[in-house]
């Protein structure tokens, strides 16, 4: 299965909208700079439109007619690289294809035929006077955004002129319509520049399905460096090409600013009022450090690394007075999550051994985890302590109440604790043990130091975190090293680590237990068995942030679930694959999450799930804050890239077949493939047993899943 080819032939959604806004249509393709929050039923751009961050602003253009009021009932067809919208009635049809382009440009194709016995009139309409300056079939204008340093100019172009006055339709007349719009920052992007790509679409000449296939050729070329899975599981295969969808989605180029580099955001969508040129509330669309590791687990098999790169090189211009990185806008440097980001910057070396980016990175590596050390340290021991309890990202955790007995107002700062986590204390450990391996490859002395100091936090770990009566690591009190007996998600956390060995054999069993965290939507987000769990996201019975609110006290989140299946998965290897079966189970549950009432014709992923229903809790659909790619290379294909190798462990979650192809892993280019040998063979032409191939040549063979583990100087041969 092609990505690039089949994307949107696979991915098309029909009505695909916003649950909080009945009529709010969304789009699939996105600018570098420009995307739809959502879009009115109406032909052109009505609705919601933001550009670098969220903007608000309500119309980008729109067509009027002299007799129509509302285009609804319309039918949609939601694909990834544009929306499509019909009208018809007795009197008249339209038929409308739009999109934005990575180039900041939102295009709309329509054609209109007047079936009534009068005249149809249609007319350009912009936003009050903000395009007023008019030069041939162009408008110029511009929109003031008061709470950003940027305005946003625009040229709007058309291929009648006569739309500005009124384009006339007698009956039975049809015409093709082309309206092209682009924008980009005043002061930056000259607007010759604008003109030039608003005139590419508006003004070429073409015919409305020409426009649109160049941009849907334009559009796939990004996912034709993506790798290839296919399986004999249609929910994995499925998920797999959304989660490329996804990542595409929120990819982003702001070119301003602390965001000069590529990026990708935690989202397009937003906690904030819909209200015009509006600020307040929270967005997704910024680089949040949170997430940039968890984008980068995923598109670091992309062969183009320039997002993940990019997401780094912003980072580590812009960091906090402490040395850290930070949530950064344009214009802002803002707080710091806890964050595994130098791990991942590690794992994307492994893929791509850039060895001058990583050396180039390495020491705001050191910087950052310096100033972990020196935030969130203590004089005890090299465990990190949160004092607020929303810097990990799993704000509400019950753990920080429990010294107060779960009290009914969690808001009062008086009634938590400040904790040493689990979460955090991992992602310490796994960046200070990203350094010592990177120093290596740099042949920076100070290799050996990080390497002590990865050993110190891991045995503190280990030594401090694990209760062995219930089989679990815990959060401590900050001052007492006291356990907070409560089970997070987090406390499997070690396992992801792969810092345990047989002595914490009963760890990974909890998310096994149907009176912990098995529920019927696994994975909650603290264990059923705590006083203060709560499937839907209230506290104690009341919703102290909202119906849709982040409250990380039971339901499940795509975040935790893909360092949980990773936890699990790494268990299960480790312990002779004895968790396969319920991997298999959990991976499958986990990819229902990212359609709508679990049907596959509905693609769509928000930020979390009640636990025990699977119902979707928030509305910001095409949410990026977790990883799902890497676990389908590296568990389900089994492919590990190391330093001095690769690992090939797959485990078996019942596949008949698989083909995962197109990898490319330091230049050269790998294919994966598995048929069981008991099956008919009629349906595909892949080889018997579980193969790799190594610039198209088999490099190896087995009858069955199995590890095995090949040097790197052995691939280089092939």
């Amino acid at each position: 299965m092609l990505v690039d080819s089949r994307i949107d032939d696979e991915l098309r959604a029909g009505r695909k909208m916003l649950r909080t806004k009945p009529g709010a249509f969304l789009l699939g393709s996105t600018g570098a700079r420009l995307w739809a929050d959502y879009l009115d039923p109406e032909p052109g751009f009505s609705g919601r439109f933001d550009f670098i961050h969220k903007v608000n602003i309500p119309l980008l253009f729109k067509i009027t007619t002299n007799w129509v009021q509302t285009f609804e009932p319309c039918s949609t067809e939601w694909f990834p690289s544009h929306l499509l919208m019909e009208y018809k009635d007795k009197r008249l049809s339209l038929v409308e294809k739009k999109f934005i382009t990575w180039n900041d440009c939102a295009v709309s194709c329509q054609t209109w035929v007047n079936r009534s016995d009068r005249e149809l009139v249609l007319r350009l309409e912009t936003y009050e006077d903000s395009f007023s300056e008019r030069n041939g079939n162009q408008l110029h204008g511009c929109f003031g955004i008061e709470h950003y340093s940027f305005d946003v100019k625009g040229v709007i172009a058309v291929s009648d002129p006569s739309l500005f006055t009124g384009v006339h339709l007698q009956p039975g007349e049809s015409k093709q319509i082309i309206v092209s719009a682009a924008f980009g920052i005043l002061g930056q992007d000259s607007q010759e520049l604008l003109a030039e790509r608003a005139c590419a679409c508006a003004e070429s000449g073409l015919t409305v399905e020409q426009v649109l296939e160049g941009h849907r050729k334009e559009y796939h070329s990004w996912f034709e460096k993506a790798p290839t899975f296919e399986s004999s599981d249609p929910v994995l295969n499925k998920t797999w090409l959304y989660r490329w969808f996804l990542l595409r989605h929120n990819a982003a180029d702001p070119q301003y600013g602390h965001l000069s580099h590529p990026l990708f955001y935690e989202g397009r969508s937003h906690k904030k009022s819909k209200k015009p040129f509006s600020k307040g509330g929270w967005e997704f669309s910024k680089l949040i450090n949170l997430s940039v590791p968890l984008h980068i687990m995923d598109a670091r098999w992309h062969h183009d690394p320039t997002f993940c790169e990019g997401a780094l090189q912003n980072m580590k211009e812009a960091l906090g007075e402490d040395g850290m990185f930070r949530c950064l806008t344009v214009d802002t440097i803002m707080h710091s999550f806890a964050n595994f980001s130098c791990w991942a910057a590690y794992k994307l070396y492994l893929v791509h051994r850039n060895v001058q980016f990583a050396a180039e990175l390495l020491p705001y590596m050191k910087l950052n985890v310096a100033g972990w050390n020196q935030v969130h340290g203590n004089e005890s021991d090299h465990l990190m302590i949160e004092h607020k309890h929303t810097r990990t990202g799993k704000e509400y955790q019950p753990s920080y109440w429990y010294f107060h007995d779960f009290p009914r107002n969690p808001k009062d700062k008086q009634t938590y604790t400040h904790l040493k986590r689990v979460d955090r204390a991992i992602y310490h450990y796994l960046n200070t043990l990203a350094i010592a391996k990177l120093c290596e490859v740099t042949e920076d002395p100070e290799s050996s130091a990080y390497f002590q100091q990865a050993d110190q936090i891991k045995q503190d770990i280990l030594e401090k975190m694990w209760d062995e009566q219930s089989q679990y690591f815990y959060d401590l009190h900050y001052q007492t090293d006291e356990k907070a007996f409560v089970k997070n998600i987090v406390g499997i956390y070690p396992g992801w680590a792969e810092i345990i060995d047989d002595r914490f054999n009963g760890m990974i069993e909890h998310l096994m237990n149907e009176h912990e965290f098995n529920t019927k939507s696994p994975f909650p987000s603290v264990s059923i068995d705590c006083p203060a769990y709560s499937k839907d996201g209230g506290w104690m019975g009341h919703f102290v942030k909202g119906r849709n609110g982040c409250v990380w006290d039971g339901p499940t989140w795509p975040y935790t679930n893909s360092i949980a299946l990773d936890s699990l998965a790494r268990e299960s290897k480790r312990r002779n694959h004895q968790f396969d079966g319920e991997f298999a189970h959990s991976l499958r549950e986990y990819s229902f999450l990212h359609f709508f009432n679990r049907d596959l014709s509905q693609p769509g992923l928000v930020e979390h799930y009640n636990s025990e229903t699977g119902e979707p809790l928030s509305d910001e659909q095409e949410y990026n804050h977790s990883y799902y790619i890497d676990l389908l290379i590296t568990h389900v294909a089994g492919l590990s890239v190391e330093k001095d190798r690769i690992v090939l462990d797959p485990i078996d979650v019942g596949l008949d077949c698989f083909c995962l192809d197109r990898i490319k892993v330091q230049g050269m280019e790998l294919r994966i493939t598995y048929r069981n040998p008991n099956e008919s063979a009629d349906d595909t032409d892949l080889e018997a047993g579980y193969c790799l191939y190594v610039q198209g040549k088999l490099a190896y063979q087995n009858d069955t899943l199995c590890r095995t583990e090949i040097a790197w100087a052995q691939l280089r041969s092939y």
